[in-house]
């Protein structure tokens, strides 16, 4: 039987790189995200490529949704996180005015973090697997502009090489890829390469999101990192 990998908060970027480079070493991948809209072209690229793949529709800050996808996806051996804010236009305040109530808003991506961690982490465990997690330069650079959302980023950091740490006498393995940057093909990149005006241009400031999936491939295979930080900004 075929390892399975689930890749969470799927999209046209980093997520599907993710979805393909394990797809290549012969794992099955589960795509879920919020809508089922995307879901039938990633499931023809991916088919084209010749891996087995099948999708669920649920957001993760769904709790019965998010434990249903999982129940009906079954153990897994590989798990890849990498749901966010996306939308730049409902950007929290900048650090000196962010508020309690943003801070709690901004942590709403750190707690289906843990819940998809406590219900795979059987099977990841049994099976030798390991949990990746996609979070931002915020977490290790202070970046004033992003507000609650560089607090949200330096918790998810802190869990995973936390969990890392936890996990390395147990055969398991968990890790972070710490962005900084805008990844090609994503929903950010179409949206801040389309409104230059309001954000700028991108040059230099973008990242190949099969490079990030390559390195995500090696941490995992490799293990003797729980970080690679990735900064063009």
């Amino acid at each position: 039987m075929s390892p399975t990998a689930v890749v969470l908060g799927v999209g046209p970027g980093l997520g599907m790189s993710i979805a393909h480079r394990f797809g290549r070493e012969g794992y099955d991948v589960v795509l879920v995200s919020r809508s089922a809209q995307r879901h039938e072209g990633y499931l023809a690229s991916l088919a084209e490529a010749g891996v087995k793949a099948r999708a669920f529709a649920a957001d993760v800050r769904d709790r019965a949704q998010l434990s249903s996808a999982l129940d009906s996806i079954g153990p897994v051996d590989v798990a890849y996180y990498g749901p966010g804010a996306t939308d730049l236009n409902d950007m929290p305040g900048e650090i000196t005015a962010t508020t309690s109530d943003e801070a709690r808003a901004a942590m709403d991506w750190l707690y289906p973090a843990i819940d998809v961690t406590q219900h795979v982490l059987p099977s990841v465990v049994e099976r030798g697997g390991g949990l990746l997690f996609a979070g931002g330069l915020s977490s290790v650079v202070p970046l004033p502009i992003l507000g609650a959302l560089a607090l949200s980023s330096a918790a998810l950091r802190n869990y995973a090489l936390t969990l890392n740490a936890a996990l390395a006498d147990k055969g398991a393995y968990a890790g972070t890829l710490t962005i900084g940057g805008v990844v090609e093909r994503g929903d950010i990149h179409k949206m801040v390469e389309s409104r230059p005006e309001q954000f700028g241009g991108l040059a230099g400031h973008t990242l190949d999101p099969d490079d990030i999936a390559e390195t995500a491939w090696q941490m995992f295979v490799k293990r003797d990192r729980a970080e690679e930080v990735f900064n063009v900004l």
